[in-house]
């Protein structure tokens, strides 16, 4: 397989799981600011996703599966022994689909205005927005180490790529110690290392 990535972009999710996975992969970082979008081999990337946006993962099997949410599942799947998803037809795999559709719609598209937003204001009423949703997050995470309990999953490397944006931004969480309690437990996860190593994003 082969993930295409932009460091720190919410590829970094799908890079930290096939890293849990330990399946075998190789991975090429995206250009986003350049138009049109290049890969790190000078290829057009939206001639490889059309959609012009990471992640993407290229399967054994030649076809391209995108969008983070689906591709975490995918690898998940393929390995059920390493516990990164429930079982599907299950309830807890429903809770996991649950929280992956929250932290996509409501944590990681609120995100979006802040980073690209013209005017403060829109940017203000962005994180504005973030707060109920950091609220809901800081009562779960309170209760339990990661969102579907004491085990680690696909949902908790998608939380914290979107809550590390925080840092990034120069916003605080401070109003939230569950959420920064989680963000250094997932950060010190030998999977995350290795995927912020290879991105660049630690040394």
């Amino acid at each position: 397989m082969k993930l295409y990535y932009s460091s720190g972009a919410c590829s970094l999710a799908s890079h930290i799981v096939l890293f849990a996975s330990g399946l075998p992969f190789s991975a090429e970082s995206v250009s986003l600011r350049d138009v049109p979008h290049t890969t790190a081999g000078g290829a057009d990337f939206t001639a490889i996703n059309p959609k012009g946006y990471v992640p993407a993962l290229q399967l054994d099997n030649g076809e391209l599966l995108t969008e983070g949410v689906a591709i975490m599942q995918y690898i998940a799947d393929q390995v059920p022994d390493k516990q990164l998803a429930p079982a599907n037809g299950t309830l807890p795999r429903y809770r996991l689909q649950e929280w992956l559709n929250f932290i996509s719609t409501e944590v990681h598209k609120n995100f979006s205005p802040i980073f690209s937003g013209k005017t403060d204001e829109v940017k203000e009423d962005a994180w504005a927005r973030l707060q109920p949703r950091f609220a809901l997050l800081q009562a779960q995470l309170e209760k339990t180490p990661y969102l579907l309990g004491s085990q680690f999953s696909v949902a908790d490397a998608y939380l914290f790529t979107c809550l590390s944006w925080a840092q990034y931004l120069q916003r605080s969480l401070a109003a939230y110690p569950a959420l920064l309690a989680f963000l250094k437990r997932v950060a010190e996860l030998p999977a995350t290392q290795q995927a912020l190593k290879a991105e660049g994003l630690l040394k």
